[in-house]
């Protein structure tokens, strides 16, 4: 309100609607310095206060948006590890009661074997994923072509592969891949990891493909597949620690290969991305810097 009757005041002087007096103000130079100064330092006091409650508030949301990641992560972390231990208590229960040499007693254990393998797959992803914040690099000058081929035969070699059409499809022409400097396994991984939710999201007759190319600093890395593809409202949660989305959760899986993915391509100053299509496929892109 002060302002717009400052306003108002100087459109009047303006428009000489009121008289434009002349005042003629006489001060000394240390009554001057000491006024100029004091309005400095109101000036700076203000806007110290004002960013202090601009930090305060940016402090405040991160640490709200934190905490309920946390109770996220709390709550999947629970409903992972009482699936398994829920098996396991009810098959160590059948055990018991099981005569010997019976053909339910082998199964029981089969299903304790495998429920306890998951869990420890699960304490392993974990632990990967906690490491990858602290682990320093181990960086040589990583052969990408020769790493992405190495990944690509695995994955051929794997029972998931079965029925499914690999492809691998690297540049030759005019020049091949460059290299890139980084840690090895850590992309090694990455590149596995992407191959293998390919591989167990995907049906008969889907394709698989990993490609890559050249894009000025980058190279390009795409893991591709003709798979089911993920819905729309799930596509920004698949990068969360042990989200599993509805079709993912009667395939095997810790729900924690695409954020083991992500936390390794940031490690190497890299960008993933994911685009998807319902009832059409998956496309994982990772670009990571050249050397």
């Amino acid at each position: 309100m002060f302002f717009l009757l400052l306003l108002a005041a100087a459109i009047l002087l303006w428009t000489g609607a009121l008289p434009d007096p002349i005042f003629q103000i006489r001060i000394d130079l240390g009554n001057l310095v000491f006024l100029l100064g004091l309005a400095g330092a109101g000036g700076w006091i203000g806007l110290h206060l004002w960013l202090r409650r601009r930090l305060d508030r940016t402090v405040e949301t991160v640490q709200t948006q934190s905490a309920n990641e946390r109770r996220r992560f709390l709550r999947r972390l629970d409903h992972e590890l009482k699936n398994p231990l829920t098996a396991i208590r009810a098959g160590l229960a059948n055990l018991a009661s099981a005569p010997n040499q019976d053909l339910q007693r082998s199964e029981v254990i089969d299903s304790i074997d495998a429920q306890t393998l998951r869990l420890s797959r699960l304490a392993g992803d974990l632990r990967k994923l906690a490491e990858l914040e602290i682990r320093p690099l181990e960086l040589t000058r990583v052969d990408s072509a020769s790493l992405l081929q190495e990944a690509f035969d695995l994955a051929e070699s794997q029972p998931g592969a079965a029925g499914r059409s690999l492809r691998l499809v690297l540049p030759q022409a005019p020049w091949p891949l460059p290299n890139i400097q980084g840690d090895r396994d850590l992309l090694f991984l990455a590149v596995h990891n992407l191959l293998d939710n390919a591989l167990k999201f995907s049906c008969l007759g889907n394709t698989i493909e990993l490609r890559a190319f050249e894009d000025g600093s980058s190279i390009v890395v795409e893991v591709a597949d003709t798979g089911p593809g993920i819905p729309d409202e799930e596509i920004d949660q698949v990068w969360e620690e042990l989200y599993r989305g509805q079709g993912a959760r009667s395939v095997p899986g810790s729900g924690l290969g695409l954020p083991l993915v992500r936390a390794i391509v940031t490690r190497h100053g890299g960008q993933v991305r994911l685009r998807s299509r319902a009832g059409q496929g998956t496309v994982v892109t990772l670009r990571l810097p050249v050397t």
